[in-house]
């Protein structure tokens, strides 16, 4: 007989977009939130958000979250080995865009589950009030495995806040503007920094993450590109916080795509740079589809480039658990890198 000293919480918030034709209503079962009229392009980022409140407004400690979908015989995704790992939050959406789910799942499941990305702790810590002195107290974080992880974490976030249909070089441009966004969500980018990336003169990178509603551009009339972030997550980070991950998505090592490679394979590198540990790495293929914006075949044919331009020596994928692995050449290992493949 199993005892429990506690009662089961539910940790699981739903949203639905309805369209109107006066903007999309928003509604929320787990609140009084009913037919919320929402402009069309911010949409998006307002049910982000109200999901998020709540996440934060029921905080339950680490030991007394459980995976949400188990309790439900594991009805949202295909049958897998079991639940495994740790408790964290999973965003999904349906096809559409239209229902959005907040919940506590195992890594395992919501590794299984379609159309879902892990939420960082980051992001939904980062309007959490600070007791006095905390920034005085703060220490910088460490070279190489925080940044890794910084970036990570906001390619797991894009991977979500952006469509699927999203461009690489827009994603590559939305990186760079999360990453260096001060506390109010504003961002300037040097003509310089936009050259480095061959991204200078490409305007329509901007209209097309404007088309979105992710952010909002200003008419570039000086040495730089000036825009403000629409997502309030964005809005709320710590100025400079990830200025030093940003150099580092830049030239992502020890996977640092040649110059004058398409911004597919860039952002391939990067995204596979951000999952590598020592010499090794892994992730789910509907992992590395996801925060490309590829689909799983153009993935492996991405893989395939990299592998020939000496990037790494091989790749390999596990179709059991639908998982690619990969392993870097002897001379590009990182013996000392701390963060974790997977």
């Amino acid at each position: 007989m199993r005892l429990s000293t506690h009662e089961t919480v539910q940790r699981i918030w739903t949203v639905q977009l309805h369209p109107q034709p006066g903007g999309p209503l928003l509604s929320c079962p787990q609140c009084t939130l009913h037919g919320y009229r929402l402009q069309a392009a911010s949409a998006r980022s307002v049910a982000l958000t109200h999901l998020a409140r709540h996440a934060r407004r029921d905080v339950l400690p680490g030991h007394l979250r459980t995976c949400q979908c188990r309790a439900r015989n594991c009805s949202w995704h295909p049958r897998h080995r079991g639940c495994a790992g740790p408790v964290l939050l999973a965003l999904t959406c349906d096809r559409s865009g239209r229902v959005w789910r907040l919940a506590d799942a195992c890594a395992a499941c919501a590794a299984a589950t379609t159309n879902t990305a892990v939420v960082p702790d980051t992001l939904l810590a980062s309007t959490r009030p600070r007791p006095a002195g905390a920034a005085a107290r703060r220490t910088r974080p460490p070279h190489g495995p925080g940044e890794r992880q910084r970036v990570r974490e906001m390619l797991t976030y894009l991977g979500v806040a952006l469509p699927r249909f999203s461009s690489s070089a827009a994603r590559l441009l939305a990186l760079q503007c999360a990453l260096r966004a001060d506390g109010r969500g504003r961002v300037r980018l040097p003509s310089g920094l936009l050259r480095s990336m061959r991204l200078h003169g490409r305007a329509e990178l901007w209209s097309e993450l404007e088309h979105v509603g992710w952010l909002r551009c200003s008419v570039p009339r000086r040495p730089h590109v000036e825009a403000r972030l629409l997502d309030a997550d964005m809005q709320t980070q710590t100025s400079g916080r990830g200025a030093r991950a940003a150099h580092w998505a830049l030239h992502p090592v020890p996977l640092v795509a040649p110059r004058g490679m398409s911004p597919a394979v860039q952002l391939t590198a990067l995204i596979l740079a951000a999952h590598t540990s020592d010499s090794f790495g892994s992730a789910e293929l509907d992992v590395l589809a996801r925060l490309g914006g590829q689909s799983p075949q153009q993935v492996e044919d991405l893989l395939d480039q990299l592998v020939r331009c000496r990037l790494f020596d091989a790749w390999q994928h596990l179709r059991e658990h639908d998982e690619i692995t990969w392993r870097l050449l002897p001379e590009r290992g990182a013996p000392n890198s701390a963060t974790p493949g997977r």
